[in-house]
């Protein structure tokens, strides 16, 4: 849950200009998100002509004749390739004039909707495909959404995903007819209302004729709104949390060898939220601590003032017991102390959710001893409603009490995503089992 973000050290603005998009596809098997992301790649000269010739030549094609099979530019593995589906999330980087782009190709399998909830975790976007074929109508015309839709759209939902794409992929199966598209919107936009998700994009296209991604389709003259990669180009990305309360967890504590007479005690760490000052008064959580920044330090130099993304040591005027997993916060704006967590999770692990089990929870640079008190709800992915349940199975989406045993400086996930969230390891086996963002209301 928490993957490093790019280090703006430097010129944080420059990188916010630039319009850096993180964003993942997600659908159901063979809805075509590998082909999409392909597609992105190749018609926007994002590939390298080795790469080409690699997956022209490659043993597992799944197109007819001499027509490239894009989707193997993002399946790595040979099983991915050997099966035609999305195993492992592939992670690709390209650039247009405008904009770049870090994409996240998520699996469709429900067994592998753990490895969606990785890649979703640090996304600005998400592309919901759904592929036009699949979809069934019932006696009144009306469209039925696959649960891997639903769920999908659940996890944007709960992870707070800011945009969602819908694209209505293979538009060229049905003769690009724009009644089918509707209604398969239409019935999108209802679960959507429900769900709670707000920022909807439509869009009709093909992946593996190009109709749509990056050049515009003469076959859909009906639909006037923009191609997806002009759509990827425009959503706005603000740093909300350069807004937010200073949040510094602690790293590592830097020390010099000890043979020189000035001595030097800095906290090295990345700023998750807010920024920071010279001079600035903060509180260390959860001892209580007060402290004054006297110094920044980047590998470059001393800064006046950091801020989220960046990763620096903080040298202060005081003396204080300061650890690993220690947070350095705002002293106006402090975080809330927890010792029972609250929170929603998505269980990763083939084994169940056990309530006498030991676990360890991970909250940024801190690790504490959990146990799971209570599963207050379990989430029907299909309707939306909760309902009791005494376990979580793979896949499983809850609400949870978690006692930890030592208390964890935190934000709701809804405010900081960086500090709202966390992963539980299982004690015996350190598997990460699963992974959950803290509610505080």
């Amino acid at each position: 849950m928490n993957a490093p973000l790019t280090i703006k050290a430097k010129a944080p603005s420059q990188e916010h200009e630039r319009g850096l998009l993180r964003f993942i596809t997600a659908g159901s098997v063979d809805d075509g998100k590998s082909t999409l992301i392909g597609r992105l790649l190749f018609d926007s000269k994002g590939i390298f002509a080795d790469q080409m010739d690699a997956i022209s030549r490659a043993k597992h094609k799944r197109t007819v004749g001499d027509t490239i099979d894009l989707s193997l530019l993002t399946d790595g593995l040979e099983a991915e390739r050997e099966q035609g589906i999305t195993i492992d999330v592939a992670y690709r980087y390209f650039a247009t004039p405008k904009r770049k782009f870090i994409i996240a190709d998520t699996p469709g399998h429900e067994q592998y909707t753990r490895n969606m909830v990785t890649g979703a975790s640090t996304a600005d976007a998400v592309i919901i495909l759904v592929d036009v074929s699949k979809v069934k109508f019932d006696d009144a015309g009306r469209a039925e959404l696959l649960i891997q839709t639903k769920r999908h759209s659940t996890i944007a939902h709960l992870l707070q995903i800011e945009h969602v794409i819908v694209a209505v992929n293979k538009m060229d199966l049905v003769d690009y007819d724009r009644s089918v598209y509707d209604r398969i919107i239409t019935a999108y936009e209802e679960f959507a209302q429900q769900l709670g998700l707000k920022d909807i994009r439509p869009i009709p296209l093909s992946a593996l004729a190009g109709d749509n991604v990056v050049t515009r389709s003469e076959k859909m003259p009906w639909y006037e709104g923009p191609t997806l990669i002009e759509l990827l180009e425009s959503l706005s990305v603000y740093e909300e949390s350069h807004d937010d309360p200073f949040r510094f967890p602690v790293q590592l504590v830097a020390r010099h060898g000890g043979h020189q007479a000035k001595d030097f005690r800095g906290y090295m760490g990345r700023v998750e939220a807010g920024k920071v000052h010279v001079g600035d008064k903060l509180t260390v959580q959860p001892g209580g601590q007060s402290a004054t920044v006297k110094e920044i330090l980047t590998f470059d130099g001393s800064l006046d003032v950091a801020v989220a993304g960046q990763s620096v040591t903080l040298l202060l005027n005081e003396y204080v017991d300061i650890s690993r997993g220690d947070m350095l916060v705002a002293a106006e704006a402090p975080a809330t102390l927890l010792k029972t967590v609250n929170a929603d999770i998505c269980w990763l692990s083939e084994e169940p959710l056990e309530m006498r089990r030991k676990y360890w929870l991970k909250h940024t640079t801190r690790q504490v001893a959990a146990k799971v008190a209570k599963i207050d709800s379990l989430l029907d992915i299909n309707t939306q409603e909760r309902h009791a349940g005494d376990s979580v199975t793979l896949n499983g989406i809850a609400r949870v009490a978690i006692n930890v045993q030592q208390p964890l400086a935190a934000d709701g996930y809804d405010r900081i995503r960086s500090t709202g969230s966390f992963i539980l390891i299982d004690e015996v086996t350190h598997q990460t089992v699963a992974a959950g963002m803290i509610r505080l209301d």
